[in-house]
């Protein structure tokens, strides 16, 4: 009634392949890149609508938290034209405190201390910033 299967299985001729695979580690490294680049994405925009040292500060250290995990490539980045609308400043300082828990998650995982304490500290900076900004619009 049925033909019979005559070819491989594409699950096994996959797995015959010399496909680079990257280790649960470098998977990491990049995902955490990713969450820490958006992050600085956010505080940059946050930059141009509330200058602040602090925002600065943590930029940097930011990028250079994302240079050390991309081997050294510093992250591109928009210098701050200043002139934002302050009234943006809650919702950035919110999604800048949800970028930063998506990092301290990945950062547990690969017990990356330095990423981990960072991110920890910008959810931190971000719900007192979202709260100071929301007082003051208000």
């Amino acid at each position: 009634m049925y033909e019979p299967i005559r070819t491989k299985s594409v699950h096994s001729m996959a797995a015959d392949q010399d496909v680079p695979h990257r280790s649960r580690a470098e998977e990491l490294d990049i995902r955490l890149a990713g969450h820490l680049t958006a992050l600085l994405t956010v505080t940059d925009e946050l930059r141009a609508t509330v200058p602040d040292p602090a925002l600065d500060d943590a930029a940097e250290r930011i990028a250079e938290q994302v240079t050390r995990l991309r081997g050294g490539a510093y992250p591109l980045r928009a210098a701050p034209s200043g002139g934002g609308d302050p009234a943006r400043a809650p919702r950035l300082h919110r999604r800048a405190r949800m970028l930063a828990g998506s990092a301290l998650a990945v950062a547990t995982s690969r017990a990356d201390g330095a990423a981990a304490a960072l991110a920890a500290e910008r959810m931190e900076a971000h719900e007192l910033g979202s709260a100071v900004q929301e007082l003051a619009t208000a």
